[in-house]
């Protein structure tokens, strides 16, 4: 080997001119084949798009219904310590933070520690005592309002 320690970076090989040469009408796609490609892109958008938004607000709701019953495990946790369950003005807090009044409290009931909101980020409404139960949690939907169908429909617990 001649001079070691010399390494070769690289080397350059001449082409003939001949095989430099640019063919006409290879160069690139047409305005017509990107015109082609963006509707098939378009078409397959128009199609899957509106089943992949309705699997997302499908999981939305799943993800409320489940948070609810996490929430009423929670309130049977606290009401075996404490011997009630927690009052209106008290809240969903009162399985996060200690509550006056409550000597056996051994919280927090919550994972995290904390109360998570729903999953379009409204807090939850909770109510003690209820109608039919001795509380109710209520996630207003995606409008955050009473009422409403579909993905905008109130859950409730104890229904289904």
């Amino acid at each position: 080997m001649k001079g070691e320690g010399q390494v070769m970076v690289g080397f350059s090989r001449k082409v003939p001119r001949s095989r430099r040469r640019r063919r006409h009408g290879e160069d690139g796609f047409t305005l017509v084949e990107m015109l082609v490609v963006i509707t098939i892109i378009g078409m397959i958008m128009a199609l899957v798009g509106p089943r992949v938004l309705n699997y997302l607000s499908e999981s939305r709701v799943k993800a409320a219904k489940i948070q609810i019953q996490s929430f009423s495990s929670a309130l049977d946790l606290f009401y075996l310590d404490a011997g009630r369950f927690p009052t209106s003005s008290e809240g969903l807090d009162a399985l996060a933070r200690p509550v006056s009044g409550v000597a056996s409290w051994n919280g927090p009931y919550l994972k995290g520690g904390n109360v998570p909101n729903d999953p379009w980020g409204n807090p939850y409404v909770y109510k003690q005592p209820a109608e039919r139960a001795p509380y109710e949690i209520r996630s207003l939907g995606s409008d955050g309002q009473e009422g409403g169908t579909g993905t905008s429909a109130d859950l409730v617990s104890g229904q289904n």
